[in-house]
């Protein structure tokens, strides 16, 4: 692999690229600098073109990381290997200090695992630091949700049919219709929708397809946004994403995420709203009228269907709920 910066790895094994000087494990001290930027830049290859990561979920690796170096720099530690787990514990104990969560300092573990495996793996150390370190355990909040009337006062038509107010409308019930998360809502090219056929085709983590379909109520608003809105905002510019604004750019997740307030506040839900919890309520409702899980698993793109799993949470506490507000020794 190439050291430069932004340079992609070649297309020769694993074993055969070009490596910076580093200390093996059995290098005496003094020997280079125990974070170089190379393997830095290694790492980030690794999730850019190996794992195929999220632009998103990349930057937070590298967020994650910089704390850990700038906790180690005091340290004066002159080698990777010089590294285990008390500075691992030692770092843990630091953020808990500065009243970090459990939640979010298991993901910092977890992104330190995943960087000490790579170095494992590429032989830059002999030993992995994290092997013996217990990740906190971080109580699993359960996803908000709206309830179904919420939903259809958020999906109400809006008080006028400006251009702009018609994409909107659009959007969201695309949203709630699919439970696509939101920068793949904003980033969803034209060509990625079938009127006809009913569905959109996404990329989602890890560069990874997959088809959702959606009903006759999305699929009305969206010919209506397509064929007489969307052509109104533009003003003769082109653009292959779907949703655009009037420079005839993308939205950005932030003015989106700003839509879906203002919506929600016009039409009077008071509950705290995201982009999120509509793809949360896209999932639970599903689940509440007799989805199975394996086929939510595929429409919300999770890996992992223990991720998709966190619904049936949601569906067993209405259930308990409900027993215990009308049975009559509840």
């Amino acid at each position: 692999m190439n050291n430069k910066r932004g340079k992609p790895a070649e297309n020769y094994p694993r074993s055969d690229r070009e490596r910076p000087q580093s200390p093996s494990p059995s290098s005496p001290p003094g020997g280079a600098s125990f974070f170089p930027e190379p393997f830095l830049d290694q790492f980030l290859q690794y999730l850019t073109l190996e794992r195929r990561l999220a632009a998103n979920t990349i930057l937070a690796y590298q967020a994650d990381l910089a704390s850990f170096l700038d906790f180690l720099r005091p340290k004066r530690l002159s080698q990777l290997t010089e590294i285990d787990a008390t500075h691992l514990r030692a770092y843990l104990d630091h953020c808990h200090g500065q009243g970090i969560s459990n939640r979010s300092n298991a993901r910092r573990i977890s992104s330190l695992r995943t960087f000490f495996k790579f170095l494992l793996a590429e032989k830059y150390i002999g030993i992995d630091p994290c092997a013996i370190l217990d990740l906190p355990k971080p109580g699993r909040p359960l996803p908000k949700v709206l309830t179904i009337p919420e939903v259809n006062r958020l999906l109400s038509p809006p008080a006028n049919d400006n251009s702009l107010a018609l994409r909107n409308h659009a959007m969201l019930h695309l949203l709630y219709a699919t439970g696509i998360r939101v920068s793949e809502l904003v980033n969803l090219p034209l060509a990625g929708v079938n009127l006809m056929g009913g569905y959109v085709r996404v990329f989602g983590k890890g560069s990874k397809e997959r088809l959702i379909p959606f009903g006759e109520a999305a699929r009305e608003y969206l010919k209506i946004y397509t064929q007489d809105a969307r052509p109104r905002i533009l003003k003769k510019r082109t653009s292959d994403f779907l949703f655009v604004t009037g420079h005839g750019k993308p939205m950005t997740r932030l003015r989106f995420w700003q839509i879906v307030q203002q919506t929600a506040r016009l039409n009077g839900i008071t509950k705290k709203i995201s982009p999120h919890v509509l793809r949360h309520s896209f999932a639970t409702h599903l689940l509440e009228h007799g989805a199975d899980l394996r086929s939510v698993q595929m429409m919300l793109g999770h890996a992992d269907i223990a991720t998709t799993q966190i619904y049936t949470h949601v569906d067993s506490n209405r259930l308990k709920s409900a027993h215990q507000k009308f049975h009559p020794r509840g």
